[in-house]
């Protein structure tokens, strides 16, 4: 299907609200380390809750192992610095959706080897979103374009 990979996050609280998500959702999430806290059940536990246990979380040791491990799919960068809407993306199963880290993004470096890069549009004048409201947004919107319709009885 699709991943969701942290890049060097720096909240735990956020990175807890992602695997929920991932874990709701049936997906695979990524942290690219080192990240800017403990990984630790107890770091996790308040906003993953009961969900954890059943996260799927692969803990990559740098960027480079990242894309080693991940060769051959598109990692999708959710940006500011990006003037494609992620509505206006033809998202593909094995997409990886990377999400910067809270405080300044991803370096420019990442910013250079990703397939695409992509925006959430917003009103002028502000700067960005909760990166974990940011990523169920890119993550739902993948998945209304991959997952089979269902009827609607």
């Amino acid at each position: 299907m699709i991943d969701v990979a942290l890049y060097q996050p720096d909240i735990a609280p956020n990175a807890a609200t992602i695997l929920r998500m991932c874990a709701c959702f049936g997906l695979t999430c990524r942290i690219i380390e080192p990240a800017g806290f403990v990984m630790s059940e107890a770091q996790f536990r308040r906003a993953g809750m009961d969900y954890l246990d059943r996260a799927s979380l692969i803990r990559e040791a740098s960027w480079a192992t990242f894309r080693q491990a991940t060769a051959g799919r598109r990692s999708v960068l959710m940006t500011t610095r990006s003037s494609l809407p992620v509505w206006s993306f033809a998202f593909r199963p094995g997409d990886v959706i990377l999400m910067g880290r809270e405080s300044s993004g991803v370096p420019e470096s990442v910013h250079a080897e990703v397939e695409a890069r992509l925006t959430i549009p917003m009103q002028p004048g502000l700067r960005s979103l909760n990166v974990a409201l940011a990523a169920a947004i890119a993550t739902g919107e993948a998945l209304r374009q991959i997952r089979p319709q269902e009827p609607v009885s």
